[in-house]
C-alpha cells in the first residue's frame, strides 16, 4: 500500500522511537516505560529489540504498548542495549509485517532499526534494492533503510550510516541497535524531533520527545542536531556531525500544534507555550464574537487558553474525553 493510498482524514506522519544504553540488564524495561510515554505518537503497533552483547532479541506486535508487552513479555528481553518503536502508518500499511523494529542478519552481525519519518525517494531506493536482488518483506520505507545499511561499506555502523545518509531524502530519525552499541541519527533538514539524555546510573537514552526522557529519569537532555550521529555504548556517548544541517531547516510545525506532548521541549520552545502563543495570535488576527472559548481536548487546550486571555472571552470546557476506556 503506497503513501498516496492512505486516507487523507487522519494524521499519519508521526511515530515514536527510543534507544537505551544502560550499564545493567534492564534496557528493555526502561524502553517499555519510555515507549509508554510516547504512546500518543503511535497506537497501531509497538516493539522493542534488545542486545546482550551476543544476540539481538525482539518482541513486537500490533496494538498499544500495554497490550503488546504483557506481564512476562519483557523477561526474555535481557540486555543493556535496546531500541523501541511505537507506530502510526506512514509509508506502508498498518499490517503485522510493517511493525518495527526490523532485525536483519548482516556480515557484520545482527542489526535492528526503527524509524520515525517518511522518505520522499523511498520508491526509487526500493527499486534499486530489488534490482540488486534484495528480498523485501514489508511495504515500509524503514525496511529499505535497514537493508541499505546492511549492504553499506565502512569499519563501523556509524561509518556505514554516515556513508548512506546522503542517499536518503526526506524525514528520518533513526535508532539502530547492533550487538555492542546503539546509534541514533537525524536527517539534515531537522524535520522530526529527537533528543538524548543521561541516566542517573550513567547510561543514556534517546527518544522522540523530551517527556519520555524525563519519564525514565534522564538529566542533561539535549536535542540531537540535524545531520548528527550519536553513538551510545557502555555508559559513553560519542557524537559527530555526519552531514551539514541544511540551510533551510524544515521543522514540522505540526509537532508544536498537535503531535508532541505539551510537556515536550523542541527547537528551544516549550510545546505548551507555543500552543498558547498560537491561540493568542489567533485572537489578534481573527477575533470572534462568542460567549465562551471551548477547546477540543487535549492538544488545543493551551491554544484556547491563549485565545481567551487575549480576547477576554471566558474559557470553559464543553467536550470531555472518557479517559477510562483505553
Amino acid at each position: 500500500m503506497s503513501r498516496s493510498a492512505l486516507p487523507d482524514d487522519e494524521p499519519r506522519e508521526e511515530c515514536g522511537v527510543l534507544a537505551v544504553a544502560t550499564q545493567g540488564g534492564d534496557a528493555a524495561r526502561l524502553g517499555f516505560f519510555g515507549l509508554y510515554a510516547l504512546q500518543h505518537r503511535g497506537q497501531e503497533a509497538a516493539g522493542i529489540a534488545v542486545s546482550d552483547g551476543r544476540a539481538v532479541r525482539i518482541h513486537k506486535d500490533q496494538g498499544l504498548v500495554s497490550q503488546v508487552f504483557k506481564p512476562g513479555t519483557l523477561d526474555p528481553l535481557v540486555g543493556s542495549l535496546a531500541i523501541g518503536h511505537t507506530r502510526y502508518s506512514t509509508t506502508g500499511s498498518n499490517s503485522e509485517r510493517n511493525v518495527q523494529p526490523y532485525v536483519v542478519e548482516t556480515m557484520h552481525g545482527p542489526l535492528a532499526l526503527a524509524h520515525n519519518g517518511n522518505l520522499t525517494n523511498a520508491d526509487r531506493l526500493r527499486q534499486k534494492l530489488l534490482e540488486r536482488g534484495a528480498g523485501l518483506q514489508s511495504s515500509s520505507d524503514s525496511e529499505v533503510l535497514a537493508l541499505m545499511l546492511a549492504a553499506a561499506e565502512g569499519d563501523s555502523w556509524e561509518d556505514r550510516l554516515a556513508r548512506t545518509m546522503p542517499e536518503w531524502e526526506g524525514a528520518f530519525c533513526l535508532v539502530i541497535l547492533s550487538g555492542t552499541k546503539v546509534v541514533v541519527a537525524r536527517d539534515p533538514w531537522g524535520f522530526r524531533p529527537l533528543s538524548v539524555g543521561k541516566l542517573p546510573t550513567g547510561g543514556y537514552v534517546a527518544a522522540s520527545e523530551t517527556g519520555a526522557l524525563q519519564t525514565v529519569g534522564c538529566t542533561d537532555i539535549r536535542e540531537v542536531k540535524p545531520g548528527e550521529i550519536v553513538v551510545l555504548q557502555s555508559g559513553l556517548a560519542r557524537s559527530y556531525q555526519a552531514m551539514e544541517p541544511k540551510t533551510n531547516q524544515a521543522r514540522c510545525t505540526f509537532e508544536h500544534i498537535y503531535f508532541s506532548r505539551p510537556d515536550a521541549t523542541w527547537d528551544g520552545l516549550s510545546v505548551h507555550q507555543a500552543r498558547q502563543n498560537l491561540g493568542e495570535e489567533l485572537a489578534r488576527e481573527h477575533p470572534a464574537e462568542a460567549d465562551v472559548v471551548i477547546p477540543v481536548p487535549d492538544s488545543s487546550m493551551p491554544a484556547a487558553i491563549g485565545f481567551a486571555n487575549v480576547s477576554g472571552i471566558p474559557y470553559n470546557e464543553g467536550f470531555v474525553k472518557n479517559r477510562y476506556i483505553g
